[in-house]
C-alpha cells in the first residue's frame, strides 16, 4: 500500500491478501496513518506489515504498537544492522523495545498476555538491496529474529552500477544466491512482483522465492482507469463508423 488511506485498505483486505504491507519508505505514509489503516484491516485475515523508512529503533517500535505483525527493513547490508532491527523489534532479554500502553496490546487491556508473545509472533525480514548485503546474506540470515530476505532487484542494480538491467547476469546471480542462502537458513525469500502476471508469479516461485507481494494500489489503480477509458473509447469508435451519432463533441 502507498495509498494512505484507510477505504484503500478496506478494498484491499477484502479482496482476500493474506498479508499487506504499508509502505512507509517511499511514501509521506506515518504512524498515525499506519493506526488508521490496520484498523480498516480489522475483522479480515489480512496480516498488517510495515516496511519503514529505514532502520529505525524508534520507528520499528512505533509500527509495532501500531499494531504491525510484520516489519520489512530496508538496506540490511551487514550483520550488524540485522542485529540492530531485531534489537529494536523484541521486548527484553531478546532486544530492546520499550513497554508501554498501545494499539497493539488494546492500549493497556491485553498488555500482559501481548507482551509475552510478541517476540515470537512479530516476524523480522532484511530487505536486500545491495550487492553488500548479498555478500553478507549468510551472517545476515544467521541472526536469530530474522525470519526472511526481501530482495529489492532495482536498488540491487544500482549498486552495480547497471541500474535497471534486471536480466543482466550479475543481478541474477545475486538473486540466486540470496534465494541458495535463505534455502539453506530455511528462512522465507521474498520479491516484490510489481506487474502480477500469472507468468512472473509461476517464474517467481519456480526460482525458489516463498514470500511475494504482488502489485501496489496505485498500479492497481491506473492499470484499472487504462483499461476503462480504453473500452470507452472502443464504443465510442465503433459507434462512429457504424453511422450511428457519436457521443464525441
Amino acid at each position: 500500500m502507498q495509498i494512505g488511506h484507510p477505504v484503500a485498505a478496506e478494498v484491499l483486505a477484502s479482496a482476500d491478501f493474506e498479508w499487506i504491507c504499508v509502505d512507509a519508505e517511499h511514501t509521506d505514509i506515518i504512524v498515525e496513518t499506519v493506526s488508521n489503516i490496520f484498523r480498516a484491516f480489522s475483522n479480515t485475515k489480512a496480516v498488517p506489515v510495515v516496511r519503514v523508512s529505514q532502520n529505525s529503533t524508534i520507528e520499528i517500535r512505533q509500527m509495532l504498537d501500531a499494531g504491525a505483525q510484520g516489519i520489512i527493513v530496508p538496506m540490511v547490508n551487514t550483520r550488524k544492522d540485522a542485529e540492530k532491527a531485531v534489537a529494536a523489534a523484541k521486548y527484553p532479554p531478546r532486544g530492546v523495545r520499550g513497554f508501554g500502553y498501545c494499539r497493539a496490546n488494546q492500549h493497556g487491556a491485553n498488555f500482559d498476555n501481548y507482551i509475552s508473545e510478541a517476540n515470537d509472533n512479530i516476524f523480522i525480514v532484511a530487505q536486500i538491496e545491495h550487492i553488500e548485503g548479498v555478500k553478507n546474506i549468510d551472517a545476515i540470515l544467521d541472526v536469530d529474529g530474522i525470519d526472511g530476505a526481501f530482495v529489492g532487484p532495482y536498488d540491487l542494480s544500482g549498486s552495480l552500477d547497471i541500474p535497471g538491467k534486471l536480466d543482466d547476469p550479475r543481478v541474477q546471480k545475486a538473486l540466486e544466491d540470496v534465494i541458495a542462502a535463505c534455502q539453506k537458513a530455511n528462512k522465507s525469500a521474498g520479491l516484490h512482483v510489481v506487474a502480477p502476471d500469472s507468468e512472473k508469479i509461476a517464474e517467481a516461485i519456480k526460482k525458489g522465492f516463498t514470500f511475494l507481494a504482488l502489485s501496489v494500489d496505485t498500479l492497481f489503480m491506473t492499470q484499472c482507469a487504462n483499461e476503462c477509458i480504453t473500452k470507452a473509447h472502443s464504443v465510442l469508435k465503433h459507434i462512429d463508423s457504424t453511422g450511428c451519432v457519436s457521443l464525441c463533441p
